[in-house]
């Protein structure tokens, strides 16, 4: 009887040193000295450690569709190994963060002004969301598809995510499924549709990154009459597709 019980304390004791283990290694990789510094930085003092970018949101106007302005490793090198990064999320009014996935770490969202609806699947495909008030705080797990909504028609909202990687991804569904070259026919039956709605679909988004892209070029393009020119739909992608007209035309 004894041994029995001491077998069950010892397999009890073995599962929990599993469940810590995974716990401590969850984040980014673990590094062997205080920081990492690039192999570009030849001085490395507060500056190196100091990330400015953020700067210009204080006190601006909202932008005028959703933007995330992020701290990240690819931002900050600072935050390598250190399991660590921020994003401010600027909501103008009756705009979304369409839905994502974050594939490296969870998300802490801080409401910091307005009200926003939030939500996340899990893998059982059950909804959880919520309308968030100024002040609350919303967790988006690991790899599960989540999304905000700033359904306020007349007022913008502000939100900062912070998360347990200095480099924790994001995957755009919309982008995902209808910018990356997946054939319209594969994407119709997936979504019991014809071809014509597919490619609908895509159009919609090949406008918004057409507009987000020549805003960044500084360039004032008509975006229709540069589709009804420019554009075929097709079974490519559609990302490069853009970069190769821009540039066309801009040379």
């Amino acid at each position: 009887m004894a041994s029995k019980i001491f077998n069950m304390i010892f397999f009890s004791l073995l599962i929990s040193s599993f469940a810590i283990i995974q716990m401590a290694t969850a984040g980014d990789a673990d590094i062997p000295s205080d920081f990492i510094i690039p192999q570009n930085v030849t001085t490395v003092d507060g500056n190196f450690f100091t990330f400015i970018g953020l700067r210009s949101i204080v006190g601006s106007n909202p932008p005028p569709t959703f933007k995330a302005s992020k701290a990240s490793l690819v931002e900050f090198p600072a935050l390598n190994g250190h399991s660590v990064s921020y994003a401010v999320l600027q909501f103008p009014a009756g705009t979304t963060n369409p839905p994502h996935i974050h594939p490296r770490s969870a998300e802490l969202l801080f409401l910091v002004d307005g009200t926003l609806q939030v939500g996340f699947v899990d893998t059982t495909n059950k909804l959880f969301n919520q309308t968030l008030q100024t002040g609350d705080i919303f967790v988006f797990h690991k790899g599960l598809v989540h999304f905000q909504y700033n359904a306020d028609a007349n007022n913008s909202a502000l939100a900062i995510s912070a998360f347990g990687s200095a480099n924790a991804g994001t995957i755009s569904i919309p982008n995902t499924l209808f910018t990356t070259g997946i054939d319209d026919t594969i994407l119709a039956k997936s979504f019991k549709t014809n071809v014509a709605t597919i490619q609908a679909l895509k159009a919609g988004l090949t406008r918004a990154v057409l507009k987000k892209t020549f805003k960044k070029l500084d360039h004032d393009v008509n975006i229709e009459n540069f589709m009804r020119s420019r554009i075929t739909l097709r079974p490519i992608s559609l990302k490069l597709l853009f970069v190769v007209e821009i540039k066309s035309m801009i040379l």
